[in-house]
C-alpha cells in the first residue's frame, strides 16, 4: 500500500467532488470512506488510474449518503445521475482547496487542522496525536471547521498569504506523535508550489528546507537544545540547503520581495557559513531591516537586535533592544545573551533565570536554566 500516493491524491479527489457540487463536509467524509476502501482493496488489486478510482468510489459514497438523507431532498437534482467512470479529469483544483481550508472565517488552529485533514490526507487520530489532544477534541474542531466552510463557493478567489501562514504554523509545530509535521508542511508546500507560480510560495518552501536542514544538529541525544553557534555543521543536510538556496535565488530574481523570501535569505546566510565565526552578520542585519519594513513585527526587531549585537557589538545590540517592549516573548533571553557578550555576567545570569521562568516549553526552559547556572559558576571566586 502506497500511503504517500494516497495522501498526495486526497486534495485533488476532494476538489473534484466539491467542484461537482458536493457539500464540503459531505464530500470530505466520502473521500475518507474511499481512502479506507483503498487501504482494503489496493494491496491485492491496485487500479491503473488510482485517482480515477478514488473519485469514482468517493462520488458513489457521496451519492449513497445523500440519497439516504431524506432531509436533503433538495439535492436530488444534483444526484440524479452519476458521472460515468472514466479517466480522472486533468484539471487540478488543489489550489482552491488550499484557499478553502485557510478561509478567513476559520481560526488558525481550525485552519491548520482542516488543511492537514483535507489537503494532507491525515486521519483525525494522526492529527490529534500530533497536537497532543484527545481524538474527540480534534474531531469536533475539524467538524466545526468543515461546517464553517461548507457554504463557501469553491470558485471564490483566495488569499495566498493566508494559506502560507497556515502552512508555516504547521511547519513550526515540528514533530510530535507519529506525524512529522515539519516534513508534512514541506510536502504540502511543494504541492502548493506545483499548483501556483508565486515567489512567496517559493520563499516559504526555501525557508522550510533551510530550517529543516539543521534539524539533526538542534538537539543532543537527551533532547537538550543546541544553540546555532554551537551546532555541529557537519550534521546539517547540505542537499536541503543547496535546494533551498536555489529555490530562493529563483524567487528573488523575480524582484517581488515578501516576508518569507526575506526570512529565507537570512536562513540561507546561516546555512552558507562554514562556521559561526564566518557568518555574514552585516548582511543579515540588512535582511532584517527589509523584513521589518515588510512586516513591522516586534519579533523581527527582537531578532534584529541579536544580529546587530553580532555585527556591531553587544552594546549596539542592547541599544536596539532598549527600543522594544520588555514583555515580548524571548526579550529576557536576548537581553541575557547580549549582557553576557558585554561581560556583565551578573545581569546576564539574572536575566537567564527570568527567561527560563517564561520559557514556552521544557527544552527551552532547561537550556536557559543551564545558561544561568553556567554563569553563576563562572562568577564564583
Amino acid at each position: 500500500m502506497d500511503e504517500v500516493l494516497l495522501r498526495s491524491l486526497t486534495p485533488s479527489v476532494l476538489a473534484v467532488l466539491v467542484r461537482r457540487g458536493a457539500d464540503f463536509a459531505a464530500a470530505e467524509d466520502a473521500v475518507q470512506d474511499a481512502l479506507v476502501e483503498a487501504v482494503r482493496v489496493w494491496p491485492d488489486d491496485q487500479p491503473r488510474d488510482p485517482k480515477g478510482w478514488l473519485i469514482t468510489v468517493a462520488w458513489r459514497r457521496f451519492l449513497d449518503a445523500t440519497r439516504a438523507d431524506t432531509a436533503r431532498r433538495r439535492r436530488e437534482d444534483l444526484v440524479e445521475e452519476e458521472p460515468a467512470p472514466g479517466p480522472a479529469p486533468a484539471a487540478d483544483d488543489t489550489l482552491q482547496l488550499y484557499f478553502l481550508c485557510a478561509h478567513p472565517s476559520l481560526s488558525p488552529s481550525a485552519a491548520v487542522a482542516l488543511t492537514l485533514r483535507a489537503v494532507g490526507g491525515l486521519t483525525t487520530r494522526q492529527i490529534a496525536r500530533a497536537y497532543l489532544v484527545p481524538e474527540a477534541t480534534m474531531a469536533q474542531r475539524i467538524s466545526r471547521a468543515k461546517r464553517t466552510v461548507s457554504g463557501v463557493r469553491f470558485d471564490q478567489p483566495g488569499d495566498v498569504g493566508t494559506v502560507l501562514r497556515v502552512l508555516y504554523l504547521v511547519f513550526n509545530e515540528g514533530y510530535s506523535g507519529d506525524v512529522d509535521l515539519a516534513a508534512e508542511a514541506i510536502r504540502l508546500t511543494r504541492q502548493l508550489a506545483a499548483s501556483i507560480d508565486h515567489p512567496e510560495v517559493a520563499g516559504l518552501l526555501a525557508l522550510m528546507l533551510l530550517h529543516h536542514a539543521r534539524r539533526a544538529a538542534r538537539t543532543t541525544p537527551d533532547g537538550s537544545l543546541v544553540p546555532l553557534a554551537e551546532q555541529d555543521r557537519g550534521r546539517w543536510d547540505t542537499a536541503s540547503i543547496a535546494e533551498g538556496v536555489a529555490i530562493l535565488q529563483a524567487a528573488l530574481a523575480r524582484d517581488r520581495l515578501g516576508e518569507f523570501q526575506a526570512q529565507a535569505a537570512i536562513a540561507a546566510l546561516h546555512g552558507d557559513a562554514r562556521s559561526a565565526e564566518e557568518t555574514d552578520w552585516v548582511q543579515i542585519v540588512e535582511w532584517y531591516d527589509e523584513l521589518a519594513r515588510l512586516t513591522d513585527s516586534p519579533v523581527v526587531r527582537l531578532n534584529r537586535a541579536v544580529a546587530v549585537g553580532e555585527a556591531d557589538g553587544p552594546r549596539a545590540g542592547l541599544a536596539a533592544l532598549a527600543a522594544l517592549d520588555a514583555a515580548l516573548p524571548r526579550h529576557a533571553a536576548v537581553a541575557a545573551y547580549l549582557h553576557e557578550r558585554d561581560g556583565d555576567l551578573e545581569t546576564a545570569a539574572r536575566l537567564y533565570v527570568e527567561a527560563a521562568r517564561k520559557a514556552p516549553n521544557t527544552a527551552e526552559r532547561d537550556h536557559l536554566t543551564r545558561q544561568a547556572a553556567r554563569l553563576n559558576t563562572m562568577r564564583r571566586p
